[in-house]
């Protein structure tokens, strides 16, 4: 939805009432600040109108405080993670190593996994599908013989190896 005055996302949507009929104002940031700022002859702002503006005027524009992660930044497409939060898409493939930490449990509550799984494009060569399963388990290796778990990391060797033959490595 597009701000009533300008062109810009609508991101504050106002309902005030008006001689006890509601009516729906949507506003950009800039918009909303104008509506909400009180003129010096209009009667009282309404409770809630007064709430909206400190929200704004606070200038974060929600109650959540922000964190040092929001002011993080990709060294390759410059997006932050509060631009990330804000229009809900990452800048570059890069993004996700970077802003990681904070992406993990949002995927993983969104999807209840980290890890794709589903159809992969029928053009896409067959061996990719190798490639990415070797890398996985190359990572199940590492992670075995860190813990110290030896049957698990042989089998894992053996896993490997036999996809390797397959490839003719």
């Amino acid at each position: 939805m597009k701000c009533q005055k300008c062109a810009k996302p609508a991101t504050f949507h106002i309902t005030d009432i008006e001689r006890g009929k509601p009516r729906e104002y949507h506003f950009c940031d800039e918009h909303a600040r104008q509506h909400l700022t009180p003129v010096e002859e209009a009667q009282e702002p309404a409770p809630m109108s007064e709430l909206a503006k400190k929200l704004i005027v606070s200038g974060t524009g929600s109650a959540r405080e922000s964190s040092p992660a929001d002011r993080q930044a990709c060294p390759i497409c410059q997006i932050t993670f509060l631009e990330f939060r804000n229009s809900g898409r990452l800048g570059c493939p890069y993004d996700y190593e970077v802003f990681r930490d904070e992406l993990m449990p949002l995927l993983e509550n969104i999807h209840d996994e980290t890890r794709h799984s589903g159809k992969v494009p029928k053009r896409a060569p067959r061996n990719s599908q190798q490639q990415t399963t070797l890398i996985q388990l190359r990572n199940d290796l590492k992670r075995a013989v860190a813990a110290e778990d030896y049957e698990t990391a042989a089998h894992v060797r053996d896993k490997i190896k036999s996809i390797e033959h397959e490839q003719g490595r």
